[in-house]
């Protein structure tokens, strides 16, 4: 245990942050459950499951001691009011709030971990450091603690990542009302088939002096942690990335009497742009491409394709690098596509710049870390994320710091994705830790935090 941590739980500290953990591992199987899907774990925005999950962690919020709602994206929020600095009243619910959180949402075939361990390590966090004013709980620090669950992280009904932080950013496009899902519902409908006023969706957007800060604990979603034997890291900052829906059209004709001189095969075509994304990006230490659908029509076996559909997930660094691959990649497509004699188009569907994590934020959360390590232990990692997260949009409003958790063999988005419970309580007190840590700096040092 920590200094500050010691000093703020009572005896039974360890025995609480064990029960949290705990909690915390039997509430991701709980979430688990909601799903979408025949098998395995399916939650998009919008859902039914959405519903339903948002009712489940509103319930453990408040049972934390906060007030809940859902505010007008579809996000889950609790808040732990601030404790006021007078004797009376007792709270001051005007004070700017420390946001910790992550997301609910899930790609197909989910594991348990990925965004939902994250905000249910903040609900036990709050847990830990509530305390009693009267006949309700609240924060000890001068600015309130809110837990937020955002809705549509992944991206994965209307394909743009990161809608519920957009909207709490205030960076919401109107163009995503158009969007589609594989079903032809467009996000305006589903807004409104949730219950949901597409007018009012900025009532989710926060003002830069409403909030401190935004902390999330999240799953590492490779396998370095894991492969230096440590359970926590600091993350340095968040990969920047944009994702294209590619279009390779070339001509659909008989498989046995065309010859191969007369073939445009967009198949064989768009298979070697998958490639050239590949070596493009593997001589590239800092920018990793994915793609991850790939679809051939007519689809029919004696018909040569004349079109394949495709995506491109590409993340960096640093953004200009990303971008110089880019250009790198769309050049060899367009070599590609003349020597076949095909057509190529492609559309941007995602953009997000690189986020350095706020200097604040990191110190704090090496500071929790480090109360978990033995005395004389080398310091904690520091990791940069290929993975993207809601800070990335909070990153508009107010200054991000995320812990990750150690994950076995760094498999994630799958259903062998896993999360020790001893990493999680170690990791429930490190957050803890970095709170405490953010309560006892001075307002004008957590107003350096939002520059």
């Amino acid at each position: 245990m920590s200094a500050l941590l010691d000093r703020f739980l009572d005896d039974a500290g360890l025995d609480r942050v064990t029960a949290a953990a705990r909690r915390v591992m039997t509430r991701c199987e709980e979430l688990a459950r909601i799903s979408g899907a025949e098998s395995g774990i399916e939650r998009v925005y919008l859902s039914p499951e959405h519903a339903r999950a948002n009712r489940l962690v509103a319930e453990w919020m408040r049972e934390a001691g906060m007030t809940t709602w859902q505010d007008a994206a579809g996000n889950q929020v609790g808040r732990l009011e601030a404790r006021s600095v007078t004797a009376d009243p007792h709270v001051d619910r005007d004070a700017p709030a420390l946001l910790l959180g992550s997301h609910l949402d899930t790609v197909p075939d989910a594991g348990r971990y990925d965004g939902i361990v994250g905000v249910l390590m903040a609900i036990e966090t709050v847990r830990l450091l509530r305390v009693r004013a009267g006949d309700s709980w609240i924060s000890p620090f001068a600015f309130a603690i809110e837990v937020i669950a955002f809705s549509d992280e992944e991206g994965t009904r209307f394909g743009t990542a990161l809608l519920g932080s957009a909207a709490v950013a205030g960076t919401w496009d109107p163009e995503w009302w158009t969007l589609t899902d594989a079903g032809g519902t467009t996000l305006r409908q589903a807004f409104l088939e949730f219950g949901l006023d597409p007018g009012r969706v900025g009532e989710a957007g926060r003002r830069p002096e409403e909030l401190v800060g935004y902390l999330e604990a999240h799953i590492e979603q490779g396998p370095e942690l894991d492969q230096r034997g440590e359970a926590l890291a600091v993350v340095s900052s968040i990969a920047s990335a944009r994702r294209f829906q590619f279009v390779m059209e070339g001509e659909a004709r008989h498989a046995g009497g065309t010859p191969y001189a007369s073939r445009h095969d967009a198949l064989l075509g768009a298979s070697e742009a998958a490639l050239a994304v590949e070596r493009i990006c593997m001589a590239e230490h800092h920018v990793v491409g994915t793609v991850g659908r790939f679809e051939a029509f007519p689809g029919a076996v004696n018909v040569i394709p004349g079109e394949v559909r495709f995506s491109l997930d590409l993340r960096g660094e640093f953004d200009e690098r990303r971008d110089e691959v880019w250009n790198r990649i769309a050049e060899d497509l367009g070599a590609i596509a003349w020597r076949r004699g095909l057509r190529w188009q492609a559309r941007e569907v995602h953009r997000a710049a690189a986020v350095t994590c706020a200097p604040l934020l990191q110190d704090v959360v090496r500071e929790g870390i480090l109360t978990t390590l033995p005395n004389g232990a080398d310091e904690p990692a520091v990791i940069f994320s290929r993975a993207g997260h809601d800070g990335m949009a909070m990153a508009a409003i107010t200054g991000v710091g995320m812990l990750f958790l150690r994950n076995a063999h760094g498999i994630s988005h799958h259903p062998d994705e896993h999360v020790e419970g001893a990493d999680v309580a170690r990791g429930i007190r490190a957050l803890a830790e970095a709170v405490l840590q953010l309560g006892s700096e001075s307002r004008t040092t957590l107003e350096r935090i939002r520059r």
